[in-house]
């Protein structure tokens, strides 16, 4: 008789990602915990660090699917528009939109979900301050790109205009969390573009 090799996994992984992603995305890293993990995910704690490893290890794989998901739009603005205004116009519109979408936890889950680490989990935060610092370097990258296709005028400024929208797009996350709506967040957005130089 073949001896059986445990139980077959009795949870949908990707169902228990999402519910993992949105309490992260709510509470952040410190704020949640394996309890409430394995209760919103309807796995044990066994079967939690069977199928993803430790709450760092589960935290990881959230990060990259958001960025992969939710967090995509400013990725696929930039690559999508050719005109450089028109892409980072767009990347601020569709922040208001996705920031206050009802169906998902407010703002941006990589600008939030590490703001109260302690010396414990301080590579969590910096984990998560590096990408959004990454952030910075590809729009200063486009930006750079725009100026020498003559997009912006030469002495346009890329890396001061790259930490000016890094910080509309934090500034609407946190505001979106604070209650704000699409509507003043895309006015904010509006707003904002005013900056862009002349050419």
């Amino acid at each position: 008789m073949t001896a059986k090799r445990g139980r077959p996994r009795s949870f949908d992984r990707e169902a228990a990602l999402v519910q993992a992603t949105m309490l992260f995305w709510r509470h952040g890293f410190e704020g949640t915990s394996i309890t409430d993990l394995t209760g919103a995910m309807g796995v044990s704690p066994p079967s939690l660090y069977a199928a993803f490893g430790d709450k760092r290890a589960l935290f990881a794989e959230v990060v990259e699917r958001y960025g992969a998901t939710f967090g995509a739009f400013m990725g696929v603005a930039l690559a999508e528009e050719e005109d450089a205004r028109a892409a980072f116009a767009r990347v601020l519109r569709e922040a208001a939109v996705n920031y206050t979408d009802p169906a998902h936890p407010a703002g941006c889950l990589v600008i939030s979900a590490a703001t109260n680490c302690t010396r414990q989990t301080a590579d969590i935060e910096g984990e998560l301050r590096e990408r959004r610092v990454a952030n910075v370097r590809v729009f200063e990258d486009r930006l750079t790109e725009a100026r020498a296709r003559g997009q912006l005028p030469e002495g346009a400024e890329p890396r001061a205009l790259a930490v000016y929208f890094a910080a509309v797009v934090q500034g609407l996350s946190q505001q979106a969390r604070d209650g704000a709506t699409e509507g003043e967040l895309g006015r904010v957005a509006e707003l904002a573009m005013a900056v862009w130089p002349g050419v």
